[in-house]
């Protein structure tokens, strides 16, 4: 926009209109105009959300995530629980291969008497088909940490008993009742051992002739539901 600063007076117009001499009116201009304002696009009717289309598709989407991690979730729990097992029945294994372990490398030939007082071997062996009694025997090394008046010597028995290899032990070698059985390992369907002499040979059976004769390795084959077909072999008492 042009502004006047000096408007013409009066004849001034006139004069220069016919060409006469005489000052030239003052012009000045102003600031430019400004720039004209963006246009905003007015909002489409109808087109402000989701379509019905596009919400059922969403939904299909998210049910079909979901689905998918509710499975694997299940499979994981149902994996991790099957590994539990298969660790615990290991677990089971190694204990009971430990425990044998030490009450053969340990066993003593000392005979002892059962609660009626009848005189029993140092150590007695079943072949564990049919047998409940698997090995009997007396041990060394029992430790005395409450300082009872009791000898070091412990009478143990292993016997089979449905479907479970139980450990008892006893508080007393002559007569003494049998503390609480401790189950060694579950789920056992079949039970073999067999017993080594002296000469070399191996026996269904350890029942020798002398009471305190023992027998220089024990093998233990136990068939479990979980880990199957296990055969372990130990040392007894002055063979280790």
């Amino acid at each position: 926009m042009r502004r006047c600063l000096n408007p013409p007076r009066n004849g001034e117009g006139d004069h220069a209109k016919h060409g006469g001499g005489g000052p030239s009116p003052a012009w000045v201009l102003g600031p430019p105009p400004p720039p004209p304002a963006a246009a905003v696009p007015l909002p489409v009717p109808g087109r402000n959300g989701f379509t019905l289309v596009e919400l059922l598709v969403a939904l299909t989407i998210f049910a079909l995530l979901s689905a998918a991690g509710v499975t694997l979730l299940s499979f994981s729990v149902r994996a991790q629980a099957a590994a539990d097992q298969r660790l615990e029945r290991l677990a089971e294994i190694r204990r009971a291969g430990a425990l044998l372990t030490s009450d053969l490398a340990q066993a003593a030939p000392r005979i002892s008497r059962d609660e009626a007082g009848a005189v029993r071997p140092a150590l007695i062996g079943g072949s564990g088909q049919g047998d409940a009694l698997i090995l009997s025997l007396v041990r060394r090394g029992w430790e005395n940490l409450d300082g009872a008046n009791r000898p070091s010597l412990q009478k143990v028995q292993y016997r089979w008993v449905s479907g479970r290899l139980e450990r008892t032990a006893y508080r007393h070698v002559d007569g003494g009742p049998a503390m609480a059985p401790v189950a060694v390992v579950t789920g056992v369907r079949t039970v073999r051992m067999r017993y080594r002499d002296p000469r070399g040979e191996w026996r269904e059976r350890w029942d020798p002739t002398q009471p305190t004769l023992m027998p220089t390795a024990v093998e233990m084959q136990i068939d479990t539901e979980q880990s199957g077909s296990i055969r372990q072999l130990f040392l007894v008492g002055a063979a280790v």
